[in-house]
């Protein structure tokens, strides 16, 4: 019986827990999906059960390794960011897997910015917003000064994509995609740690700094494959587009967050970006990629209800909405459109909210123009990227790349870029197998992994 030689990824989010094969075409033939129940933290905040997390990899790897049809010759892992995994002098957790969204210290947060030359300065060095916990380094700060007795136990701390791995090959490493993504650990300007992580200390926890591509030996019961490091889920996520389009382009990612991304912006990060909410991370081969977040995703959710409940209408029945260029027409001659002077403002709230839907003669009408508002936003938002790059094209993966409003509007906003939807399934599992290709398959790359949904310019609506 023949075996089919597979590539195997595990994907850890806060939700759901993935395991996948792909076979040398990167084409899903084995899937599992597991949830699993958040715990307490020494303080009694909800975290990650770390030991399930731990358990489940070992259990899926003895499931995978046990399938007869397939041949496991590489295996790659990737995970949600801004979480440390704490390691002891034997090699396990010694704290709880701290949840990035506990509250951090206001005086320890004071103590920092005033250490290191305040919050601007700082955060334009590291490319990384005031985030608190967010900002994974922060966690190992926190721990040095309000838990100094456990703090000094650690030997090893390890981003959870490389604890994973770490679980698997026994080695230490840390992935520079993790570094990189506003961690306040990495300084942009020097291409090298902060110098507070070597004042402090922080760099005698650390493990050493390697490329998404690396790869290790493994023995996996009793098989040689190869393993990969692990990645930061975000980076993992842009590696597709990387590997099929040369030429320049931009990809909104939409979801909770909509963050549109740029690889071929090479500009440093300004103060008056980040005020803007945009940050800087480095791919998988450590190269800086300028980002731009709008919590468009959220936005858009919480006004759908308030769009539904008002006109007793079904939430989901905004999801499959065709796009109206007579509405559209209508909405711009009835309603101005806002001139917002304080353009942070115009990132960070609502320009919805606001409106009287009685005003509105029908939620279509309502609906559509949540959307024009939201693309206003948008619009502002990926410029921010867009500036000093020769960007011709636009991609948009996740929801809103399936809302023909929201894409037409957007072809319209960017008339001088090509605009596409952009599907395929799981794309950050897909990019995690991708980042090491070359150690495992010997195959050429697929050209079909990313299917395109071209919007031109809806005809015939007047621009405002």
């Amino acid at each position: 019986m023949s075996t089919q030689p597979v590539i195997a990824i595990i994907d850890v989010g806060k939700t759901n827990k993935k395991l996948f094969l792909f076979d040398q075409q990167y084409k899903i033939v084995f899937e599992r999906t597991a949830r699993f129940v958040e715990t307490t933290d020494d303080d009694g905040f909800p975290c990650e059960n770390v030991e399930s997390l731990r358990l489940s990899v070992y259990e899926s790897l003895h499931e995978i390794m046990a399938l007869e049809e397939f041949e496991i010759k590489a295996i790659n892992f990737s995970t949600y960011g801004a979480s440390f995994v704490n390691l002891g002098n034997d090699g396990n957790p010694i704290t709880p897997l701290y949840n990035y969204l506990k509250p951090f210290p206001e005086k320890l947060k004071i103590q920092f910015y005033d250490t290191y030359g305040g919050g601007e300065s700082f955060s334009y060095k590291t490319a990384s917003p005031v985030l608190g916990h967010l900002n994974s380094g922060m966690q190992l700060y926190w721990l040095k000064y309000a838990k100094p007795e456990i703090y000094k136990q650690i030997k090893k701390s390890l981003h959870l994509p490389q604890y994973i791995s770490y679980l698997v090959t026994g080695k230490y490493y840390s992935d520079i995609t993790s570094i990189g993504c506003h961690t306040n650990l990495w300084d942009f300007t020097k291409e090298d740690y902060h110098e507070w992580v070597y004042k402090e200390g922080i760099i005698e926890k650390l493990a050493p700094v390697a490329s998404g591509e690396q790869v290790v030996e493994a023995s996996v019961e009793g098989k040689n494959i190869v393993a990969g490091i692990g990645l930061h889920d975000s980076s993992a996520a842009l590696i597709p587009y990387l590997v099929s389009f040369h030429e320049p382009f931009v990809l909104i990612s939409t979801g909770t967050w909509c963050i549109s991304l740029n690889p071929f912006n090479e500009a440093p990060l300004t103060i008056e970006e980040l005020r803007h909410d945009c940050l800087s991370f480095l791919n998988y081969q450590g190269k800086p990629v300028k980002a731009a977040r709008l919590f468009a995703g959220n936005e858009h959710e919480e006004q759908v209800k308030r769009i539904a409940a008002h006109f007793n209408q079904g939430a989901i029945r905004y999801r499959t909405m065709e796009y109206d260029s007579e509405v559209i027409a209508f909405l711009r001659e009835k309603f101005e459109k806002p001139e917002i002077a304080d353009t942070v403002k115009l990132i960070n709230e609502s320009l919805f909210a606001n409106r009287d839907l009685s005003l509105f003669e029908s939620d279509e009408q309502a609906y559509h123009q949540l959307m024009l508002d939201i693309i206003t936003q948008q619009k502002f938002s990926t410029q921010l990227v867009l500036e000093g790059s020769e960007v011709k094209r636009l991609f948009v993966d996740g929801g809103f790349s399936k809302n023909s409003i929201y894409m037409n509007l957007l072809a319209e906003a960017f008339p001088g870029l090509e605009v596409f939807a952009a599907s395929m399934a799981q794309a950050t599992a897909l990019g995690t197998a991708l980042a090491i290709h070359k150690s495992w398959n010997d195959k050429p790359l697929p050209n079909d992994m990313i299917e395109l949904k071209y919007y031109s310019i809806p005809q015939n609506v007047p621009n405002q």
